[in-house]
């Protein structure tokens, strides 16, 4: 399987980055291919609506800045991973621009191969998710039809993710 991992956090060593490297892990045991593309270094803008897309552009964007490699490697992408802290109650806004700009490629169909969705989270609070969820559920699961394949969550205002979430993690991705 080919997974798309994209990454939303802004700190390089953060315990998104900590869950993305427990799932690669498991996905290498397992012997599948994945990217991971770190969206908070990007240069991505917010979408214009401009329906550019959908009419002349015929499913591209009519902006030219770096969610042009994202497209790319979502063509040949089986599963998606979305992975990101949560910053005022939803996904980064890194991530935020990233998910917005699907908008382009995806409508009015996904690239045929895309079939799963599975997204990792971290907060300090474990009760602030219903944002990136409604994103989860809405976006993915009900719009793309995407199969659902998890949410996985680490909280806690302490740094790292706990050794038990990590192997959960890295256990799923071996399973795929």
């Amino acid at each position: 399987m080919k997974v798309l991992i994209l990454n939303g956090s802004p700190r390089a060593k953060g315990n998104t980055k900590q869950m993305i490297d427990a799932f690669c892990e498991g996905l290498k045991e397992a012997g599948h291919e994945w990217d991971v593309i770190h969206v908070a270094k990007l240069n991505i803008r917010g979408c214009l609506a401009c329906e550019y897309c959908h009419g002349k552009g015929a499913g591209t964007c009519i902006q030219k800045d770096d969610m042009q490699n994202v497209y790319d490697l979502l063509k040949t992408a089986e599963m998606l991973v979305i992975a990101s802290p949560i910053y005022y109650h939803g996904l980064s806004g890194q991530m935020k621009c990233c998910v917005d700009r699907f908008y382009a490629m995806l409508y009015p169909n996904k690239p045929n191969n895309l079939s799963k969705i599975a997204m990792f989270l971290s907060s300090g609070d474990p009760d602030m998710y219903d944002g990136a969820m409604f994103s989860y559920k809405g976006d993915f699961l009900d719009y793309l039809g995407l199969e659902g394949m998890g949410v996985y969550t680490s909280q806690g205002y302490e740094p790292g993710v706990s050794s038990e979430k990590l192997e959960e993690i890295r256990s799923f991705g071996a399973s795929l």
